[in-house]
C-alpha cells in the first residue's frame, strides 16, 4: 500500500460532475485550506494480497456482526444501544423475518502490514457510494487502463435487487431522499441505487422523503399519486426516523412496508455494536478493544458517540495526540474504544472505507483527511492495482 501523485485529468471536474458527482463541500489540507473533495492529484496503489486480505477481512466481520445482531436479539440487550423500548420487539420480529439488506460500508485502519481492523459499522445510511462504485472506476480506466481496481460495487447491486426482489411485497420500490440535505449527496445516492434496481428488472419511483404520505383509513404509506408504498428505500437514520410520529407507522406497519435498510440494522449501525463485538470476539485480529460507558482497562482510546457521523463528538485520549470535536451527538452515551492512529503518508491519513452487497465484499473507496479524526473535512481519493 502506498500514496502516489497523479496528474488530474483535462476538465476532470465537468467530467465527473457528468457522473452524477455535483456534491461534495470542499474538504482541507494538512494547513486548513481548501482541496477539492474529489481529489485524483493523489491516490493509493495496492498489490492484490493486500485487496484479497482486506476482501476477506471484510466478510469475516460482516458474518461476526450478523452474529451479534443475533446475540442482542437473543439477549434482548437493547438498552445498551440506547434505543427505545417499544421499538425491541419489532427489531426482534424484523431480524426472524430476515428482512431483506442491501448494503453497507466498514470503515477500516490499514496500513499493509497487519490484519485491517474495524473503525465502524456505516450498516444503515452509508454514503461515498456513487465516488467509490462509478467515478473512481472511469478514473482508473481514464488514466490507468490496464490496471485494476477493487470494485464490482455497481456489479454487486445489481445482482443483489434481482436476489432480493422475490423477497419484497411487490416489484415496485421507492426511493427517497431527504429535501433536508443540503449538499444533494443524498438525493444522488438515493438516484445511484435507484438505477441498480430499476437495472435488475424492478419498477422504480423517486420523491423525497418529506412527500410520502400515510392513509389513515387504510393505514398504509402512500406516495404522491396516492399509490401504496410497499417497499421503500431510505437514507434517512432509523435512529432519526423512531423519534418522530413518521416512524412509530414505519415500524408498526411492518412487514406490509418493508424498509431498506431493515429495522434490525439499527443494531449495526450503532458503535455500541463494537463493544459488543469485543465481549463475543476478545482480542480478534480485526477488532480493536471497545467498551461500553467507560475507558475501563483502556489508557489511550477514542471516545466516541453511539449515534455520532461524520466524526462529530470525538474525543482522542492519548498523549501527544489529544483531539477533541464538536457536533450535536452524545447524549446517547458513548463508546470507548482503544486509539491506534490511522497510518500517515505523506501528511495525510487514511481511512478504507470497503463496501459489502448483501454479504459479499464489493469494493473499497478512500477518504483521507490531514487530522487523525475523518470528518467532514476529508477528501475521496481513487485506488489502483497494478497489472501484474
Amino acid at each position: 500500500m502506498r500514496r502516489e501523485r497523479s496528474t488530474p485529468r483535462k476538465d476532470w471536474q465537468s467530467t465527473v460532475e457528468s457522473q452524477g458527482l455535483i456534491f461534495g463541500t470542499p474538504a482541507r489540507d494538512a494547513a486548513g485550506r481548501s482541496r477539492p473533495y474529489w481529489d485524483e492529484s493523489v491516490h493509493y496503489v495496492f498489490d492484490m494480497d493486500e485487496v484479497l486480505s482486506i476482501e476477506a477481512d471484510v466478510e469475516l466481520l460482516h458474518s461476526m456482526c450478523l452474529e451479534a445482531v443475533d446475540n442482542v436479539v437473543l439477549t434482548e440487550r437493547y438498552r445498551d444501544f440506547g434505543i427505545p423500548e417499544w421499538v425491541w420487539p419489532k427489531i426482534a420480529e424484523s431480524w426472524r423475518r430476515q428482512d431483506p439488506h442491501l448494503y453497507g460500508r466498514f470503515d477500516l485502519r490499514y496500513d499493509g502490514s497487519g490484519p485491517a481492523k474495524l473503525l465502524e459499522y456505516n450498516a444503515d445510511t452509508p454514503t461515498s457510494l456513487l465516488e467509490a462504485s462509478v467515478v473512481q472506476w472511469f478514473w482508473k480506466t481514464d488514466v490507468f487502463p490496464d490496471d485494476d481496481q477493487w470494485n464490482s460495487i455497481h456489479e454487486k447491486l445489481v445482482e443483489r435487487w434481482g436476489e432480493i426482489g422475490d423477497k419484497l411485497p411487490s416489484k415496485e420500490v421507492h426511493f427517497t431522499w431527504s429535501t433536508a440535505d443540503p449538499t444533494g449527496e443524498d438525493h444522488m445516492t438515493t438516484a445511484y441505487l435507484q438505477e441498480t434496481a430499476a437495472e435488475s428488472g424492478l419498477d422504480t419511483i423517486g420523491l423525497a422523503i418529506e412527500e410520502v404520505g400515510w392513509d389513515t383509513e387504510l393505514e398504509r404509506f402512500v406516495d404522491l399519486e396516492e399509490a401504496p408504498m410497499n417497499t421503500v428505500l431510505k437514507l434517512y437514520p432509523w435512529e432519526w426516523v423512531v423519534d418522530e410520529e413518521f416512524g412509530r407507522h414505519a415500524v408498526e406497519s411492518l412487514p406490509k412496508t418493508l424498509w431498506v435498510e431493515p429495522l434490525w440494522k439499527m443494531l449495526l449501525s450503532n458503535k455500541a455494536l463494537l463493544a459488543v463485538m469485543w465481549e463475543m470476539y476478545p482480542g480478534h485480529p480485526n477488532l480493536l478493544p471497545a467498551f461500553l460507558d467507560e475507558p475501563n482497562i483502556l489508557t489511550e482510546y477514542v471516545r466516541k458517540p453511539r449515534l455520532g457521523r461524520e466524526g462529530a463528538n470525538v474525543q482522542i485520549v492519548a498523549p501527544g495526540y489529544e483531539t477533541q470535536t464538536g457536533g450535536v451527538y452524545g447524549e446517547e452515551g458513548f463508546v470507548y474504544q482503544a486509539f491506534d492512529p490511522l497510518p500517515e503518508f505523506d501528511g495525510f491519513r487514511p481511512a478504507l472505507g470497503a463496501w459489502i452487497v448483501g454479504d459479499a465484499s464489493a469494493g473499497l473507496g478512500i477518504r483521507e483527511t490531514a487530522g487523525l479524526v475523518t470528518d467532514d473535512g476529508a477528501a475521496f481519493v481513487p485506488h489502483r492495482i497494478p497489472e501484474s
